[in-house]
């Protein structure tokens, strides 16, 4: 079986500057996630989607392939991640080059490890899957919270039945973490959504589910990161 790992890194950035090279602990942000993925050893093709020849450089330093650019087309805030996994595909079927999986793996997730990968290869063959997506356990859960009215009223703010429940007893809630995406390639080629009855989860650690988005998270990141090294 031959497996296609796909990082997308665009530039331009709208939050922090050039998040996706940005140095996390002396290292560009992308690399961890390239590093994780070489670890893993489940991926035949590791594949860093970029527009810039900048990233690209960065990219191939730290051991990924670039054998191409992203079109200005898929570089906009409206292209979607999957709009950019098809394209890719179709780059490569091109030259010749078909896999029978695609993995997503986020820059921004730097903190998954090589056996969070290795758990969702093995889940893939095990149930059958035509995908596989990772979750993390809400730091909150969602029956404690809700919309404000415009005059900030809490009146129904919860519902009743919950407002007397010890917080342990209230079930446990997921959300996709954005760590990882597994698909046969033949289903990310043809399908709107990853999202049927042939999608599983696994679960990763919240500590491993930090997603890069502000200067706040980086420091969050990094103080991982230093308590790992002293372990």
């Amino acid at each position: 079986m031959k497996n296609l790992a796909i990082i997308p890194a665009r530039s331009g950035s709208k939050g922090v500057k050039d998040k996706n090279i940005k140095l996390l602990n002396g290292k560009p942000l992308l690399a961890y996630t390239i590093e994780v993925a070489k670890e893993s050893k489940v991926f035949d093709e590791i594949f860093v989607s970029t527009d810039s020849v900048e990233y690209a450089e960065i990219a191939k330093e730290w051991g990924a392939n670039v054998p191409f650019l992203r079109s200005k087309e898929l570089a906009t805030d409206t292209a979607s991640t999957w709009d950019v996994v098809k394209d890719t595909l179709r780059q490569y079927l091109k030259n010749g080059i078909n896999f029978d999986t695609v993995s997503i793996l986020q820059p921004t997730s730097p903190l998954r490890k090589p056996e969070d990968i290795i758990n969702g290869y093995n889940q893939m063959t095990l149930k059958e899957a035509n995908a596989i997506v990772s979750v993390c356990e809400m730091d909150h859960s969602p029956l404690w919270g809700n919309t404000l009215p415009e005059d900030g009223s809490l009146k129904d703010f919860l519902n009743k039945e919950i407002l007397n429940l010890p917080r342990q007893s209230l079930p446990t809630y997921y959300r996709i973490n954005g760590a990882l995406y597994i698909a046969k390639t033949e289903y990310a080629l043809q399908a709107n959504s990853l999202y049927d009855d042939k999608c599983y989860a696994i679960t990763m650690s919240k500590e491993n589910s930090i997603d890069i988005d502000d200067e706040l998270d980086f420091i969050m990141a990094e103080t991982i990161i230093m308590k790992y090294n002293q372990e």
